[in-house]
């Protein structure tokens, strides 16, 4: 039997109403990787509890002390968000092979078998892409996919339609505890740890039960927390404004002193001083909102707060390890 041990690990946020099908699919799937010899005994499924408000944790808990159980419990203090309590996951978990997947089961699960295969072929690091989004709406595909062209154009480095879903050795996890970000965008934090990669692609599934736990507004949250994170284009951007503007009202200056100097067609009026006053006025303001983003991510940086507090881990064979 393969000695190699595979650990699952699955973030909840009030996810009772899919668990106990997320968890009967997760534990088949490592009873036939153990049965075909491809991963040990000692393999498990890790969910993180982020603080629900429903039975998420009752029903991990219950799960973790059946006879012959393959799940493992984290339980956070408080609701800290789906970024960190992945990472408390991965962090957390033991294994030799991590890969993180979402509770809502629209990850298609029979991919991991290929993610396995190609870190045996020597990659540390398997994305789990989407072939298509057949299943999104208008809107939803065309923002999502607009927005992975736009990281892509601003210098980020991400692997086109890929969000959580990927494996990673470790040497992988090892090398990303050093990152202490207070502001986690794992999708772009990951490929620039630099080690071997491959893409396998999916079909995303519907959503098989609750309802996500991303809303517009915290999907536009999470989008700009992703370029401010990892790009300083934003600031450049403001500057080639303001280097736009400065050049424009120079022609501006001239083309009136000309006018004045020149013709008898210059008459008074408000015109002319009230629109560019309100234009400059909107540009700075606009340029010391994208400032104080900056400057409030230093801020938060600086503190160096713990992203998430550990607390209870349960699980076969899991002794007490302490969060960071």
């Amino acid at each position: 039997m393969s000695g190699l041990v595979l650990s699952i690990v699955v973030p909840c946020y009030n996810e009772a109403p899919v668990l106990p099908e997320t968890r009967k699919r997760l534990e088949s799937l490592l009873r036939q990787l153990i049965d075909d010899q491809r991963i040990a005994a000692r393999s498990r499924v890790w969910f993180v509890d982020d603080g629900s408000r429903d039975a998420t944790w009752p029903l991990i808990h219950q799960a973790s002390l059946a006879p012959e159980s393959l799940v493992c419990g984290i339980k956070l203090s408080r609701n800290r968000g789906h970024q960190a309590a992945l990472m408390a996951g991965l962090m957390t978990a033991s294994g030799d092979v991590l890969v993180s997947v979402d509770a809502d089961l629209q990850d298609d699960l029979s991919v991991i078998p290929q993610m396995l295969t190609d870190f045996a072929a020597g990659n540390e690091i398997v994305y789990a892409a989407r072939r298509k989004r057949s299943s999104d709406t208008f809107f939803k595909r065309f923002s999502a996919e607009g927005y992975y062209k736009l990281l892509a154009a601003l210098g980020v480095d991400v692997v086109f339609n890929h969000a959580d879903y990927r494996l990673m050795s470790r040497r992988a996890i090892e090398a990303m505890r050093q990152y202490r970000e207070p502001h986690l965008f794992l999708r772009a934090l990951v490929p620039q740890l630099g080690y071997r990669s491959s893409v396998v692609e999916f079909d995303r599934a519907e959503r098989f039960a609750g309802e996500s736990k991303y809303p517009l507004r915290k999907m536009l949250a999470f989008a700009w927390d992703g370029i401010t994170s990892f790009t300083a284009y934003p600031l450049r951007l403001i500057t080639g404004i303001g280097l736009a503007i400065s050049m424009l009202s120079l022609w501006a200056g001239v083309w009136a002193l000309i006018v004045v100097l020149f013709t008898s067609r210059a008459l008074p009026g408000w015109a002319s001083t009230v629109i560019p006053v309100y234009f400059l006025g909107g540009v700075q303001l606009l340029g010391l909102g994208m400032i104080g983003e900056y400057v409030a991510k230093v801020f938060e940086a600086t503190k160096q707060r713990p992203l998430y507090h550990v607390e209870t881990i349960t699980g076969p064979g899991v002794g007490p390890v302490i969060g960071p």
